[in-house]
């Protein structure tokens, strides 16, 4: 196996979901699937399907720490066989054999889709794979797939044809623990929430436990559901909405009763918990490294530190709703736009670079809702970018305009009362606008006059107890 890892270690690196940019890799190969043949081939002994061998590789990167593990599907061909000039050739780790990246072959594209949705196994040392489908109905019949572009932590498959289109997402890094993505939105679809696409299915894994020299662990590896066709994501729409003067109003009330309904039916489904004194202590903590990390990185915050201890004062000061499972992730462009079912919310995932066991904790409701106010901010903030000529005090307006009516529409499906300047609101609006300046000074420095107006903003204004 020393020749397939030096190939996946020389092609690695280039990927988008590579998460350690900067640096070799130090690879060691854990363990391995055999997606090759279908349920026929192994009763029979035959050949790899078509031809093709179809692995995925689960590969620790062992130079980070902690280590991580990468998913790594392939398909190993004839090299006689391979288009030379294909974009999406890994490598030949031995001679007369080519590796290509597995969800741009249809040997592994169907060889996943029968995983998901048959609820078959796959296996390998120590490794099994399980396919969970959501509902009966399954296996769905071979059709055509591509692979969507630009994501950065996953790679997915949409998949067309004959029936309902499908969405499978292939998780690159895994992790022990059920994925929230695939637990939250399997809730709330069996809860009847219309704000979710639905479910088709998803694949668990046990595999060796990198932690331990011994044992293993059980962990998420893939999750397919309906694909809605021809939509837009929210960031798009309200992008385009902002550009054109629109009056966003109504879709941003829209997207904050959905945005409810989803915490509420999250509330019904998972237990939820009253915050303690140690949680007021670890956030608050929280608040103030992040702070300190942000002076250090971005010196124009320093002038407003007293100001912002204030504001997180006082929302340490004020009663706390209880803590329950939310998006962990939520601005626009975790939202898609449906004509015929109005907003539908995605990847549930979390942060993706925190571990599992942080993303499946109780939290704020209204750290999501922070996080759409910080995006509705950012489609004004990229617009003065983009042309500076353009109005600041129209864009501003609209952004106002977008966030109050998001924060109406919340507070009228939750059934409480909550305004933008309430003070937990605007602790953690706050500190996720000292994030994004610590990520674009270190990303986009261009980019960070935007939180830092926000900061200047969040810390000047008096904020009221609802």
């Amino acid at each position: 196996m020393d020749s397939t890892l030096a190939c996946l270690a020389a092609w690695m690196p280039r990927q988008r979901w590579y998460a350690a940019k900067g640096r070799p890799p130090s690879l060691r190969l854990v363990s391995w699937l055999d997606l090759s043949a279908g349920e026929e081939d192994d009763a029979h002994g035959g050949s790899p399907r078509g031809g093709a061998r179809v692995r995925t590789f689960l590969v620790a990167d062992e130079g980070a720490l902690p280590a991580v593990l990468y998913q790594v599907p392939v398909v190993e061909r004839a090299t006689e066989t391979v288009d030379a000039d294909s974009d999406h050739i890994i490598g030949s780790p031995t001679p007369g054999t080519t590796f290509i990246d597995g969800p741009h072959d249809p040997a592994y594209a169907d060889a996943l889709l029968r995983l998901v949705a048959g609820g078959g196994t796959a296996r390998g040392p120590q490794t099994i794979a399980r396919g969970r489908p959501f509902a009966a109905g399954g296996p769905f019949a071979e059709r055509s797939a591509r692979v969507m572009s630009g994501e950065q932590s996953n790679t997915s498959l949409v998949y067309e044809g004959a029936g309902m289109p499908i969405i499978c997402k292939v998780y690159r890094q895994l992790h022990p623990g059920l994925n929230p993505d695939i637990e939250l939105q399997e809730a709330l679809a069996a809860s009847g929430s219309t704000h979710v696409a639905r479910p088709v299915g998803s694949i668990e894994g046990t595999w060796p436990d990198l932690a331990t020299a011994h044992g293993a662990v059980r962990g998420s590896l893939a999750f397919a559901q309906e694909f809605l066709p021809g939509v837009e994501d929210a960031w798009r729409v309200a992008l385009r909405a902002a550009a054109n003067a629109d009056d966003f109003r109504a879709s941003a009330r829209a997207l904050g009763t959905a945005t409810a309904d989803v915490h509420v039916a999250l509330a019904d489904c998972f237990p939820t918990r009253t915050a303690t004194a140690s949680d007021r202590d670890a956030t608050a903590a929280t608040w103030e490294r992040r702070f300190s990390i942000a002076m250090a990185e971005v010196p124009e915050i320093a002038e407003r530190r007293d100001a912002a201890a204030a504001v997180y004062r006082r929302a340490l000061e004020v009663p706390w709703p209880p803590l329950q499972r939310i998006h962990g992730d939520f601005h626009l462009g975790q939202v898609l736009h449906s004509p015929q079912r109005g907003w539908v919310v995605v990847d549930f995932e979390g942060e993706p670079l925190r571990p599992m066991a942080e993303r499946t904790q109780p939290d704020f409701a209204l750290r999501d809702v922070a996080g759409m106010l910080r995006s509705f901010d950012y489609v004004a903030g990229s617009l003065r970018l983009d042309d500076p000529s353009r109005s600041a005090e129209a864009v501003r307006g609209w952004a106002r305009d977008a966030r109050q009516a998001f924060v109406d529409g919340y507070a009228a499906a939750s059934g409480g009362n909550l305004d933008t300047r309430h003070p937990l609101l605007a602790a953690l609006e706050l500190d996720k606008a000292v994030y994004e300046a610590i990520y674009e000074s270190r990303n986009r420095p261009t980019w960070v006059a935007i939180p830092l107006r926000a900061i200047a903003r969040l810390v000047q204004r008096p904020a009221t107890v609802a």
